[in-house]
């Protein structure tokens, strides 16, 4: 049987490059927010105006080339059992 997932649509409203004394060390903060629309994939866990926001860290080069500024995300929860 699988888990029931909630799907939100986020989109990035910044990314922020910060760097410790090592140069090699660079870790980006992403900040998301909520996309509003009138009938998508939000409607299923918001009645109204979405609002909320996902701020991560990343240290992982690979991984902060996977977003773009402006660009929206499916973020799918599922319970981690």
């Amino acid at each position: 049987m699988s888990a029931p997932v909630v799907r939100a649509k986020f989109r990035v409203m910044n990314i922020d490059a910060a760097q410790n004394a090592d140069p090699n060390n660079v870790f980006v903060t992403i900040r998301m927010i909520p996309v509003w629309e009138h009938d998508g994939v939000n409607k299923a866990w918001s009645k109204a105006t979405p609002s909320g926001e996902l701020k991560i860290s990343i240290t992982n080069p690979a991984a902060i080339d996977k977003f773009d500024l402006g660009k929206e995300y499916f973020l799918d929860f599922t319970p981690a059992e």
